[in-house]
């Protein structure tokens, strides 16, 4: 009976020890695979290198030529409504976007006199339903958090975050899961 006990106190005793052993790994892999942020001169000799490749050179071209400077300028004219999240009045110009975007669902709409894709993501649940609803020339209040560019794009992207017409609420973006 002795000898039972004294095996089940050395099998618990091994497992235990495994268990253990085998968290610390854990523990150690993720805090591996954290990476730390880049500091500013870091940041800045990565953006040299991406410029020096030939996907930063045409961008750089992309960016001097007429098309890139008026996409620019658009961006730059609404960004303090983007970063402060106001509300921009826009009027929709068009219910699709450009041929060959890989947008997601998204509008065309005209902002301060400058047209912008207003783009909303992949369209995959009822989230958009009630902006199917959307006719040209319908006006509406939108609000963002973020605008972009891309040489493959003549218009400067909007990311949709909240979407209003007639006073009422017809998108408001759902909060991220587990994030800020």
């Amino acid at each position: 009976m002795k000898k039972v006990i004294y095996a089940l106190i050395v099998l618990l005793v091994v497992v235990s020890g495994l268990v253990f052993a085998n968290r610390e790994i854990k523990n150690e892999t993720s805090k591996k695979s954290t990476p730390k942020p880049l500091s500013a001169a870091e940041r800045k000799a990565e953006l040299k290198k991406w410029e020096a490749t030939p996907e930063g050179i045409k961008f750089k071209k992309w960016e001097a030529s007429p098309e890139g400077k008026k996409v620019l300028a658009g961006a730059a004219k609404i960004s303090n409504q983007i970063s402060d999240s106001t509300n921009m009045e826009a009027v929709i110009t068009s219910l699709s976007l450009p041929p060959g975007s890989r947008l997601g669902f998204g509008v065309m709409a005209r902002i301060n006199g400058d047209d912008y894709i207003l783009s909303f993501g992949l369209e995959g649940s009822n989230e958009f339903q009630q902006l199917h609803s959307l006719k040209v020339n319908d006006k509406i209040v939108i609000r963002s958090h973020f605008v972009s560019y891309a040489p493959k794009y003549s218009y400067p992207i909007v990311s949709g975050d909240y979407v209003e017409r007639d006073s009422k609420i017809i998108y408001k973006r759902a909060p991220r899961k587990g994030g800020c």
